[in-house]
């Protein structure tokens, strides 16, 4: 009878442990992720970029998967952000804890060329752009409205005021940092726009005490480049990234003719620049004639105009992503081949860069580079030649791109790779 009452109580003991077990895994099982798929399973990449930055802003930490499905995002499952990318028509899948778990296991593999990165905190954002743009549409302020990602507005008087240590990224619009308005006067001296932009920026200058356009542009140089060695980020397209180094150079020389500023050009001007203190660029040499449409020749528009644009691509490169965590973070992406696009500034030759820039993407067979990055001080800039990723040759006046014909763009994609980087943990960086 003993004997019977003990094994009862055993199996009694062995039925509660079978149904502690059941019910443990059971409640774990419920714990689960969103995976942000960013392959070509995803529906609207683009927008996926929006919804990791606004669960950053609501504090709730991203994973970003490099090389994992196309640089994939998991974020912990929760109701509100699921709801949020249905209503943003981003596709997720829903994994359990388990499987979670095995994906950060299998990425861990030293043997496997995948990292996973931790973001924290949503960088703040501001956009240096001239309140009455010109009549174009800027790319990042494009895919920035586009996805959702929260931007501030600033120009001359915030920069100069001091402004830039509130932020974390900066973009610079399709700036012409030299002075020479764009160098759209042999075009389009005759043009509203022009003479308005003409008025306004004169009159700027002078309200900021500079007697000329060039020395209000060589300061705000000068401040963005002491904002960057401070710790920001930086990141510029088209005219806004040789123009930016062609400034810096020329800050003890007169580069502009007599129709930018009143006076001639330094005859000397090109024996005097300083490329010791540029972010990108050596050696080059200035376009004097001020009919020219161009800066100098880093830019390498002359070489993609003989190029028929069923050709035209530029490759992104491979990184090591557990070593080279900074530019694998900067090229994730579905494709490794771009298609190609037009800009002031369109890529950059190769003889023209510093060796220690590290090209992220480039047109091996035309010795030119699209997409460019460094590090200076704490801080790095990121330079993308082209003016926009899904219009091969934007004009003036043209309308502006509409990014519902393009939410899985692999050359959008690269700008917000850009807009991402500040978060991530910085001790996950290794380079």
């Amino acid at each position: 009878m003993i004997k019977t009452l003990t094994r009862i109580a055993h199996s009694s003991k062995q039925l509660l442990l079978l149904l502690f077990f059941s019910l443990y895994f059971s409640f774990s099982g419920l714990a689960t992720w969103l995976l942000l798929p960013m392959d070509e399973t995803q529906s609207n990449h683009l927008k996926s970029y929006g919804i990791a930055y606004w669960v950053l802003q609501n504090e709730v930490e991203v994973y970003w998967l490099l090389n994992y499905r196309g640089g994939s995002f998991m974020i912990k499952n929760l109701k509100s952000i699921e709801d949020e990318c249905i209503i943003r028509g981003v596709s997720y899948e829903i994994i359990a804890d388990v499987r979670a778990n095995l994906i950060l296991s299998e990425i861990a593999d030293p043997e496997v060329n995948q990292e996973s990165v931790k973001l924290e905190k949503a960088p703040k954002i501001a956009v240096y752009s001239p309140e009455n743009k010109l009549p174009w549409d800027d790319a990042v302020t494009l895919v920035m409205t586009y996805a959702e990602i929260p931007y501030d507005v600033i120009y001359d008087r915030e920069v100069i005021e001091g402004k830039l240590p509130l932020y974390d990224w900066l973009h610079l619009h399709h700036e012409d940092f030299t002075g020479q308005y764009g160098k759209f006067y042999g075009r389009y001296r005759n043009a509203p726009w022009y003479q308005d932009q003409v008025s306004e920026m004169e009159a700027l200058s002078r309200s900021l005490g500079f007697d000329k356009v060039s020395k209000l542009k060589l300061q705000v140089v000068e401040n963005i480049r002491g904002f960057v060695a401070g710790g920001g980020f930086l990141f510029t397209m088209c005219s806004g990234t040789d123009s930016y180094d062609i400034a810096l150079a020329a800050n003890s020389t007169d580069i502009c003719e007599s129709m930018f500023d009143g006076d001639p050009m330094d005859p000397l001007a090109q024996s005097k620049l300083d490329y010791g203190i540029t972010f990108a660029f050596k050696d080059f040499h200035l376009e004097k004639n001020p009919m020219v449409y161009e800066f100098s020749d880093i830019d390498a528009t002359d070489i993609h105009t003989k190029i028929p644009q069923t050709q035209d691509f530029f490759t992104l490169f491979d990184f090591s992503a557990k070593w080279d965590i900074i530019p694998t973070m900067l090229t994730q992406d579905h494709e490794m081949v771009i298609k190609s696009f037009m800009g002031q500034t369109t890529s950059f030759k190769k003889q023209f860069i510093k060796s220690d820039v590290l090209i992220l993407g480039e047109s091996k067979a035309y010795g030119t580079a699209r997409y460019i990055h460094g590090n200076f001080g704490q801080g790095h800039w990121t330079f993308y030649g082209g003016h926009d990723p899904e219009d091969y040759q934007h004009l003036v006046g043209d309308p502006p791109t509409d990014l519902n014909l393009f939410p899985n763009s692999p050359g959008y994609r690269l700008i917000l790779n850009n807009v991402l980087f500040p978060a991530a943990k910085k001790k996950k960086q290794k380079t």
